[in-house]
């Protein structure tokens, strides 16, 4: 019998063609935007979290923030500089504490532009602590030393995933912030660094225009057998005395990899609510459209509903038909949205690639999504027809067959 209904409805469908496509268009509208933005969302949550826990869990970074009760309209930052990393260095626990300097930069190649991060290498006796910190190695060429002003480091996946229609190569020229630079070195696969340009310290500065002590970070590094938390409590004692501080009010934040990823989880949650309350809408228009079509196909039909209970369907039967040919508009709206948010959601992925230089936004789509969305539409298509199925149902075969 539903095997019957099923498809008596998809030949109704199928005689309203145009009128059945314009009745899903707000529905897969809605459906393509959910899927794609939830799927965006996810991808990057995992990759940032993936990003963060490569940092490990002995790790602290400090940055600074905007001064506490400034007055209205004022945004005032005291940077952090190098002077900072001495009373943390005196902390008992710490390992080492090194200073960071990294910004988004103009990146020109082969005539190609793309946005990607610099940062410093230094060429003193510091450059190993932060090659042995950040897990740095050489797979081709060699390391920043002084001396080398306009030579640049690359990571991996700058020099062979085709963030650049082509491949970097040792000697190539690149251009950053209008300021021409030879790649003298490739570095091993790293998530750390895969995306990421390393310059030498001093010419960062000049590059970017920045402060000679000015630094954006100090990444600490414990003993091992820390209990981190303590170590942060007694850095933030300290680095409050030294910065003359008053508790509550300080000028600069402490926080673990892990408090940074849920810092951003929590940003990527609120801005992934906002959008698909905005594709929320188009579903709403979509199930008001389904509802339309729904209340007009049972006028049209009202001498065909009349006929069918005149030899025997009964109203259990009548609202069956009419609920699944809603729910059908719902779930073919559903597939084709599905569809469309896959495709719309692997683009952003290439155009972010390509445009950014960046495999951090990837696209995620779970079991749970694909099979949620479906039912989710099936579910609004026969809702949305059940109060024009009910009255279909209700139609008395006498004045049904009177109908014209």
């Amino acid at each position: 019998m539903i095997k019957d209904f099923f498809l008596y409805t998809l030949k109704n469908l199928k005689t309203r063609g145009l009128r059945s496509w314009l009745t899903i268009f707000g529905i897969f509208i809605g459906i393509a935007a959910v899927v794609s933005l939830i799927s965006l969302g996810q991808g990057l949550e995992s990759a940032i979290n993936e990003e963060f826990a490569s940092l490990g869990t002995d790790k602290l970074i400090i940055t600074a923030k905007a001064a506490e009760f400034a007055p209205p309209g004022a945004f005032t930052v005291t940077p952090l500089t190098r002077k900072d990393i001495e009373p943390i260095e005196k902390v008992s626990g710490v390992k080492q504490a090194i200073s960071r300097i990294f910004q988004p930069a103009e990146v020109e190649y082969n005539n190609e532009l793309k946005y990607l991060y610099v940062i410093n290498m230094p060429v003193d006796e510091t450059q190993k602590n932060i090659l042995d910190l950040d897990k740095i190695n050489i797979e081709k060429g060699r390391m920043l030393k002084k001396g080398d002003k306009y030579k640049i480091l690359i990571g991996y996946d700058i020099a062979y995933e085709n963030i650049f229609d082509r491949n970097i190569r040792l000697r190539d020229k690149v251009i950053i912030n209008k300021q021409e630079f030879e790649v003298i070195g490739i570095l091993e696969k790293n998530s750390e660094t895969n995306n990421n340009i390393f310059v030498e310290e001093n010419t960062l500065i000049e590059l970017l225009a920045m402060k000679e002590e000015e630094i954006n970070l100090i990444l600490i590094q414990s003993k091992p057998g820390v209990n981190l938390e303590k170590l942060e409590e007694d850095i933030i004692k300290e680095f409050r005395k030294f910065r003359n501080q008053e508790k509550g009010k300080e000028n600069f934040e402490i926080q673990t990899p892990k408090d940074i990823a849920e810092s951003f989880s929590k940003i990527l949650n609120i801005v992934q609510v906002v959008l698909i309350g905005i594709a929320a809408i188009s579903l709403f228009i979509g199930g008001i459209g389904i509802m339309n079509t729904m209340y007009t196909s049972v006028l049209e039909r009202t001498k065909e509903i009349g006929i069918m209970k005149a030899i025997g369907a009964t109203n259990k039967d009548i609202l069956s038909i009419f609920l699944i040919e809603s729910g059908l508009l719902g779930l073919i709206g559903g597939i084709i949205g599905i569809i469309l948010g896959i495709i719309i959601g692997k683009s952003v992925e290439l155009i972010a690639a390509q445009t950014l230089g960046t495999n951090l936004l990837q696209t995620s789509f779970p079991w749970y999504l694909i099979s949620g969305a479906l039912a989710f539409s099936f579910l609004i298509g026969t809702i949305s027809g059940s109060l024009p199925a009910i009255k279909a149902s209700k139609l008395k075969p006498v004045d049904a067959l009177k109908y014209e």
